[in-house]
């Protein structure tokens, strides 16, 4: 018996906006609700909210599966998928949700202002890795000595960096949402292949509206491009 469920001090509700766990300015925030807010959750989830521009830096979670839901505006989720080396992004907007897989890295762009998500974990306390950290703790040499990066230009590059950005860009910096970036962080979604027209048993296309003007299976079958399935079907 779980030991939380049997306390005499048990509670079953908690409310998210108690506890800011990042706050970059009174338009883009994140609060929280996990197992240190409500003991007896079994999941745990941030509650965000992000302006057109915004971003949930790149980051990835050792121990948990994540589920992004969209209750407001509209977000692009990038993952990078580890087995087929290629970025996996997805437009959502009201309703609509996308997962990260465990140990996935990933990001999240605000396409809308006024936008608001919940990014749910099937565990109370997720482990966080902050690209933001990976980035500024690495020294130039290291980046030169393995991928011929050079050592001052990379060391110039990330010293903006100067602290665990959540939400970026840093507190200070305008977000820039221009066509290219707006294209690389929401590519329009990929048109699905028309299905192949369906076969039906000899005499269905005599009176069926999608095939006029054919009075019998063989009148249809003769007016179509070779090779055509001719009847009689295995069923």
């Amino acid at each position: 018996m779980d030991p939380v469920l049997t306390s005499p001090s048990l509670t079953l509700t908690g409310d998210s906006n108690e506890v800011v766990t990042y706050r970059r300015d009174a338009d883009n925030y994140i609060t929280q609700l996990f197992a240190e807010q409500l003991p007896a959750i079994q999941t745990g989830f941030f509650n965000v909210r992000m302006n057109k521009g915004i971003i949930i830096q790149p980051h990835w979670h050792t121990n948990v599966n994540e589920l992004v839901f969209v209750i407001g505006g509209e977000v692009a989720t990038t993952v990078f998928n580890p087995f087929t080396q290629k970025l996996m992004s997805y437009r959502l907007k009201p309703g609509q949700a996308s997962m990260f897989p465990k140990g996935w890295f990933h990001w999240i762009v605000g396409l809308e202002d006024d936008t608001h998500i919940l990014t749910v974990f099937d565990r109370p306390t997720p482990d966080i890795v902050y690209g933001s950290d990976f980035l500024r703790m690495t020294p130039g040499q290291i980046m030169q000595l393995a991928y011929s990066v050079d050592e001052k230009e990379y060391e110039k590059a990330v010293e903006p960096i100067r602290q665990s950005v959540i939400l970026g860009p840093p507190a200070g910096f305008a977000p820039s949402m221009d066509d290219r970036l707006a294209q690389a962080a929401a590519p329009s979604p990929e048109t699905a292949p028309e299905p192949p027209a369906p076969f039906y048993p000899q005499g269905y296309y005599a009176n069926y509206p999608g095939y006029p003007g054919y009075a019998s299976f063989a009148n249809y079958a003769a007016a179509q491009p070779a090779p055509y399935y001719p009847y009689p079907y295995p069923y």
